[in-house]
């Protein structure tokens, strides 16, 4: 048993080449667990939620980090939306993992949080997870729905910590007020899709948290009742002013159309007109930097758009062809606005986003229109109609947010690791 020991060891020396070599490199979470030489997970069967983001300074995935370590026994997988390679947009089943042999369980299909049986044998649940900042994309929810049940099912839950590719400092937004999560996620657990609907909304988040996943499982824990035991592995070297590209980490897509950090620090305002009938140029090589539709007047809207001066942002019209199944004018040529972010130190996405969706209605009072999700993903009802119907300005609009903003910073203070 000593020599795969020692064989097993060595094997886990060669993980981490980057991390030791880059003087200024920060480490993720799975990276410090190593370093400690996974303690806290040794001598226990280990369910992992995960995807292809999770992955060690130097590029490793932790599903591998994990499997070789000693005296950690992974037994069980669990991927979130877009699955355990993150190569998906539909939903999925359960699997095996090709590689290791391992049952992976999806937390976006049948079910959007692990079941009891899923759970059985486990000792403890690790999460890693690379989140993008803002509130209604689903990897949060699946943070949340998954304490849960471990809560429930009485396992710890471990949290490897990753940047917030977007910085922790800037907090804007309407800070939703959904129904509350714990009562939604009781009355829908004998669903076969239970908890899906509250991925995007899951608990009161302004739209931009600047969180990281750790610290929002921190919040999670004891401000929304949940109330698992709850370790957090935090990340050596991230600052809260750091963006991803200052991190010496290499993006990896965290979904198929998240293809960097452009669109990572676009998405909370301008990836909310998604739920309008638009295209955001899924399937384009840069989705949510094109918006458009065959019908469009682009060159109405960019001029519009120039006299409102967006500071830190520039709208030009283009043309382009989203390509993904089940979106908008797929195939379709559309006349679009591409929007490039010039001065990210300036640039308010969620302002940037609400000039964008006035401007679209200005020129297209009759065609322009949103559907339900709206609402739910800016995270206040009236949006829509104090910027169209009553001509609202953003600033005015932002203004109605900020009580509730200054009430979430103050709490949010709490949790904060760095």
């Amino acid at each position: 048993m000593r020599p795969l020991i020692i064989i097993a060891l060595l094997h886990l020396t060669t993980l981490f080449p980057q991390a030791e070599a880059a003087e200024h490199q920060v480490l993720p979470g799975i990276d410090v667990l190593a370093g400690q030489h996974f303690v806290i997970l040794r001598g226990k069967r280990i369910g992992l939620i995960t995807n292809q983001t999770g992955r060690t300074a130097g590029g490793v995935s932790t599903i591998d980090v994990l499997f070789h370590a000693p005296g950690v026994h992974l037994t069980a997988l669990f991927s979130p939306e877009h699955g355990i390679r993150g190569e998906s947009d539909d939903k999925l089943a359960s699997t095996v993992d090709s590689a290791t042999g391992l049952p992976v369980y999806s937390l976006y299909g049948a079910s959007c949080r692990p079941l009891p049986e899923m759970l059985r044998g486990l000792d403890l649940l690790v999460f890693d997870i690379q989140d993008i900042g803002t509130r209604f994309y689903t990897y949060i929810g699946t943070l949340s729905l998954a304490m849960q049940a471990a809560q429930k099912a009485g396992i710890p839950f471990v949290v490897l910590d990753r940047p917030n590719p977007i910085g922790g400092v800037d907090v804007q937004g309407a800070v939703s007020l959904p129904a509350s999560p714990l009562k939604v996620s009781a009355s829908r657990a004998g669903q076969p899709d239970s908890g899906c609907k509250t991925l995007t909304s899951i608990h009161p988040l302004p739209t931009r948290h600047g969180m990281t996943v750790g610290e929002l499982a921190r919040l999670f824990n004891v401000e929304y009742g949940i109330g698992c035991t709850l370790a957090v592995v935090p990340m050596h070297g991230w600052q809260r002013s750091m963006y991803f590209d200052s991190t010496g980490l290499a993006w990896v897509n965290p979904s198929p159309n998240m293809k960097s950090l452009t669109e990572a620090l676009l998405y909370p305002g301008l990836g909310v007109l998604e739920t309008t009938n638009l295209s955001v140029g899924r399937g384009t090589d840069h989705p949510f930097e094109l918006y458009g539709a065959p019908w469009l007047d682009a060159a109405a809207v960019v001029s519009n758009l120039a006299a409102r001066m967006v500071p830190g942002i520039r709208f030009t019209s283009c043309t382009f062809v989203p390509t993904a199944p089940g979106h908008p004018y797929r195939g379709q040529t559309c006349n679009g606005i591409r929007v490039a972010a010039i001065d990210r130190d300036n640039l308010n996405p969620v302002e940037a986003g609400l000039h964008l969706l006035q401007a679209l209605y200005a020129v297209h009072p009759e065609r322009y229109r949103a559907d339900a999700g709206f609402a739910v993903q800016v995270g206040d009802k009236e949006v829509w109609d104090l910027l169209t119907k009553q001509g609202k300005s953003p600033a005015e609009v932002e203004a109605r947010w900020s009580a509730s903003l200054e009430r979430f910073m103050a709490v949010r203070e709490k949790y904060l690791l760095y």
